[in-house]
């Protein structure tokens, strides 16, 4: 994963920047003309932004491909500032994010979750720290720098200290050598983190995120994702009673041919990841295999890249002392989402009473409602 992340992007040998004019909001407008997404007048609104930051990428990246001679001939181009976005779920950032991403001309680029990035971020500290390399943040700004001139976090949040205390750190490597930023996310920058460990560490972060972007907020009236008709919400049961188990027996059932129920397991570096029933592309497990078990966002993308179906049994009612079941469950249905994994549920109650108190209960609105989203005819489709 890290060799892939920081190897450096191949730069194009010839000039392929399509005509950028408005290219955002004729997009945003086809889609409307398909009857794929709504006009939201808000969210038209943040399009603009994201149109403007686009115009400008092409010449930073033509200035920051030049020799350090032609530097000194050249004037240094106006300063792309970075772009942060929030709101609340399921109001479509996500979905201009994905616009934005893919009009963007840069070859090096890139478009991660979060959780998923920071995985990496750990992961390359503790190489450094295994080796004794010194200044591994240092280093690792230059790595990321290397590979990608553009990045696009999705779901950004921090409820872990481990993050908040390398963030500071990282980004104000990361904006020092040039780096664009573009982020969604639930929260406004001074509320991330709140309540958490030594935050008043976690305000220099704040400090250099609001020093280097532009902050915007989506103010959409409409979750999106919870407008699809009840009709189309097959794919999640609750409560936990006897018919839970004939659902979930008649959807292994449909999915595998009527096949036997065999147990399987992926390992990922080191660890067994335990299936109830795997078959081709469908996967049967248990809240308590997936979600209690110490796993985390490698685990979880090993799942999403083999199976294009995941059934997933007995999810309970979280308190506040499940909040380490909570937050994995966040991250097992993001990485589902982005892969467009068909996700399959059987509950002990709706999607909107799992977890509503404790650590991280506000993000998990966003788990509801992807939830939601992920039963309906058009999840999966192309935006």
């Amino acid at each position: 994963m890290l060799k892939k992340f920081f190897y450096p992007a191949k730069l194009p040998t010839q000039a392929t920047t399509p005509a950028l004019s408005g290219i955002l909001e004729i997009q945003y407008r086809s889609q409307v003309q398909q009857r794929h997404i709504q006009f939201d007048e808000a969210q038209f609104l943040a399009l603009q932004h994201l149109q403007t930051l686009l115009e400008k990428l092409p010449g930073l990246q033509a200035y920051q491909q030049q020799s350090i001679a032609h530097k000194l001939l050249t004037p240094v181009p106006e300063r792309c500032r970075s772009l942060y976005i929030f709101g609340d779920v399921g109001r479509g950032k996500s979905m201009l994010m994905k616009l934005f991403y893919e009009a963007c001309p840069l070859v090096q680029k890139r478009r991660v979750h979060f959780s998923v990035f920071m995985q990496e971020v750990h992961a390359y500290i503790h190489e450094c720290g295994q080796r004794n390399q010194p200044e591994a943040i240092a280093s690792l700004a230059k790595k990321i720098r290397d590979a990608a001139l553009l990045l696009c976090f999705d779901e950004f949040h921090v409820t872990d200290i481990a993050d908040a205390m390398i963030l500071g750190r990282l980004f104000s490597k990361l904006f020092d050598l040039g780096i664009v930023v573009v982020i969604t996310s639930n929260r406004h920058p001074r509320d991330l983190y709140q309540g958490g460990l030594l935050r008043e560490q976690f305000l220099f972060f704040i400090k250099i995120l609001q020093g280097s972007a532009n902050i915007v907020e989506l103010v959409a009236q409409q979750d999106y994702r919870l407008s699809y008709p009840a009709a189309q919400r097959a794919n999640y049961h609750c409560p936990l009673d006897g018919q839970a188990d004939a659902f979930v027996r008649q959807h292994f059932n449909e999915l595998t041919g009527g096949s036997a129920r065999v147990a399987g397991s992926l390992q990922i570096f080191g660890r067994q990841i335990v299936l109830s029933a795997v078959h081709q592309g469908t996967a049967l497990a248990s809240f308590e295999e997936l979600c209690t078990q110490a796993l985390g966002p490698a685990d979880y993308l090993a799942i999403a890249a083999k199976f294009s179906t995941l059934i997933l049994t007995d999810i309970p009612r979280l308190t506040a002392e499940k909040r380490n079941e909570a937050k994995r469950l966040v991250t097992l249905v993001d990485v589902l989402y982005e892969h467009k994994v068909k996700l399959i549920c059987t509950a002990e109650v709706p999607a909107q009473a799992l977890y509503t108190e404790g650590d991280g209960a506000f993000e998990f609105r966003r788990t509801v409602s992807r939830l939601i989203e992920m039963q309906s005819d058009s999840y999966g489709r192309k935006i």
